[in-house]
């Protein structure tokens, strides 16, 4: 018997609502629209970005201080001290190798590509021996006999093309074709043309995370105050702590992990005698903050630079390795290790965010895909109708016996 009551004689039957079936083609075009806005807008949007994003990291330290009574402008005042002091320290430690690598950049390139094409052409003669020892074996393909000159010994003779009884010595070989070759600036005046850019960003990024710090709890209280209901505004501050305290974990644990990875990068590189192992070891902190494509980076410089710094190719390769192994092996034990579930993530989308990141914002953007990333499964995470994103975005989990559903193996009836 069905609980809902019949209609009444001559009433009208209730009218169904049918889907809406434009909200794929909306959602579909507002993601282009904001995908559009993020590219068109990055100049003003990735320090805004990166800005908040360092303030909701560095907020548990701020609200700990201000509970022992340290005013927020002198939290946000050493917490920007605190990032100009790093960066600048950085900066000048490795300005030298870098410098040098970036003025001899061409020649390096030159050099790998030397070294690179005798091997190629030590694997094409290789090649063209075991074809001949195939052709011998297998009796076949009969090879007219070549004269000590190279010419075949039963062939035709050279054509004199203009006929005075001389050969044309352009028959044999190609007259080497002119190459107009224009002038391009070099790796190093190309960083100290985009080095203005890069300091005016970096500097508008410092003075709003100072802002931000300083303002102490001032947007949440905006966001209670917006927050049309109870509920809504439990939610409002849920969410925002939540993401603090997630950012604030990801970010501390990472760069510990990776402070490890780089002493570990520059004394194994060290041992090895590869130059300046500093520059590798910060590099390997660096480039280590971007998942995936963050390591085989890393393996390329190391590889490339080892190429030009050792005798044979096999020792860069050996180091190229040594460093591919530890940024393995960091990757798939430490970090799953010391993150644990809650900040685990799909690792497909991981991979699509920080390319799409990187594409539409640089390598700034690679840096802030992971935490975009966890800052959106915290959203989802608190709200009902985005229950499947959140799930969506989770990491492989592997059910317990009282999670798993019944007969999970069987197929489904139809």
């Amino acid at each position: 018997m069905s609980d809902h009551p019949a209609p009444e004689p001559g009433a009208a039957a209730p009218v169904r609502r049918p889907r809406d079936k434009a909200s794929w083609p909306v959602l579909i075009l507002s993601l282009l629209a904001v995908g559009s806005a993020i590219v068109f807008a990055r100049a003003f949007l990735m320090p805004v970005l990166l800005a908040f994003l360092l303030s909701l990291t560095f907020s548990p330290v701020r609200r700990w201080a201000q509970r022992r009574g340290v005013p927020p402008v002198l939290t946000a005042a050493a917490v920007v001290t605190m990032l100009i002091v790093i960066w600048a320290g950085m900066i000048y430690a490795l300005s030298g190798p870098v410098q040098s690598y970036a003025q001899n950049g061409q020649a390096i390139i030159t050099d790998v590509e030397r070294k690179l094409r005798g091997i190629s052409n030590a694997l094409e003669k290789v090649a063209e021996a075991s074809e001949e020892v195939e052709k011998m074996a297998s009796g076949g393909g009969d090879t007219a006999p070549t004269a000590p000159d190279g010419t075949a010994a039963g062939g035709g003779e050279a054509v004199d093309s203009d006929g005075d009884g001389s050969i044309d010595p352009g028959q044999a070989e190609a007259e080497p074709s002119e190459r107009v070759v224009v002038d391009q600036p070099n790796m190093l005046t190309r960083i100290v043309m985009m080095a203005p850019a890069i300091a005016a960003q970096a500097m508008f990024t410092l003075v709003l995370l100072f802002f931000l710090t300083a303002s102490g709890d001032m947007f949440y209280e905006k966001i209670v105050q917006a927050s049309p209901t109870f509920r809504d505004k439990r939610r409002a501050i849920k969410i925002a702590f939540d993401i603090e305290r997630k950012l604030s974990r990801y970010f501390l644990t990472i760069s510990i992990i990776n402070a490890g990875l780089g002493v570990a990068v520059g004394l194994s590189l060290w041992w090895l005698g590869m130059p300046n192992p500093l520059l590798f070891g910060v590099m390997a902190y660096v480039l280590n903050y971007i998942p995936f494509l963050g390591a085989i980076m890393g393996v390329i410089v190391c590889a490339a630079i080892g190429i030009v710094s050792f005798d044979y190719v096999g020792q860069a390769l050996f180091a190229a390795g040594v460093y591919l192994s530890l940024t393995t092996i960091e990757g798939q034990f430490v970090t799953p290790f010391a993150v644990g579930r809650s900040l685990k993530l799909n690792t497909v989308l991981v991979f699509l965010a920080v390319a799409f990141w990187g594409w539409a914002w640089s390598v700034i953007g690679m840096f802030i895909a992971v935490p975009v990333l966890i800052t959106v499964r915290v959203f989802a995470d608190h709200i009902p109708t985005l229950e499947n994103l959140a799930i969506f975005l989770s990491g492989h989990e592997i059910p317990t016996e009282e999670e798993a559903p019944a007969k999970i193996t069987e197929p489904l009836e139809t």
